[in-house]
C-alpha cells in the first residue's frame, strides 16, 4: 500500500482535524456572541428584563458552558496563529505536527488552572 504523499496538510491527520475544530469553535464563538450582543441589547428595551435574563446565567450549567467557551476561544485563537505560520512560514507545513502539539500544550498549560479556578467559584464560593 502506498504511503500518504509528504507534505500534504490535510489527509485524516492532524492538519485535517485542526480544521475541522477550527470551524466548530469558530462557530461556536459566533453564537456566543450573537446572544451576547442579544442579551445586552437587551438592557435598552428593559433593564428590568436584561437583570431577569442575566438572573438566569447565575447557575452551574451555564458555569460549565463558559468552561466549554473559554476551551473554545483559547483553541481558536492559538490554532489560528498555528494556520498563520503555516500559510506565511516556508517550512510550516513540514511542521504541521509540531505545532499542533505545541498548540496542545499551550492549551492545556492555560485551559487547566482556568478550569480549576472557574469550577471552584462555579460550585463552591
Amino acid at each position: 500500500m502506498p504511503s500518504k504523499p509528504a507534505g500534504t496538510l490535510y489527509r485524516g491527520r492532524e492538519g485535517m482535524w485542526s480544521w475541522v475544530a477550527h470551524r466548530i469553535t469558530g462557530v461556536g464563538i459566533f453564537f456566543f456572541l450573537l446572544v451576547h450582543v442579544l442579551d445586552t441589547a437587551l438592557v435598552r428595551v428593559s433593564p428590568h428584563a436584561y437583570n431577569e435574563v442575566i438572573g438566569t446565567y447565575k447557575n452551574p450549567v451555564v458555569g460549565l458552558l463558559e468552561v466549554g467557551l473559554v476551551a473554545a476561544i483559547l483553541f481558536h485563537a492559538f490554532n489560528g496563529i498555528r494556520l498563520i505560520l503555516i500559510d506565511f512560514w516556508a517550512k510550516g507545513p513540514r511542521y504541521q505536527r509540531q505545532l499542533m502539539i505545541g498548540v496542545g500544550v499551550i492549551w492545556v498549560v492555560l485551559f487547566v488552572p482556568f478550569v480549576i479556578r472557574h469550577l471552584t467559584h462555579v460550585f463552591g464560593g
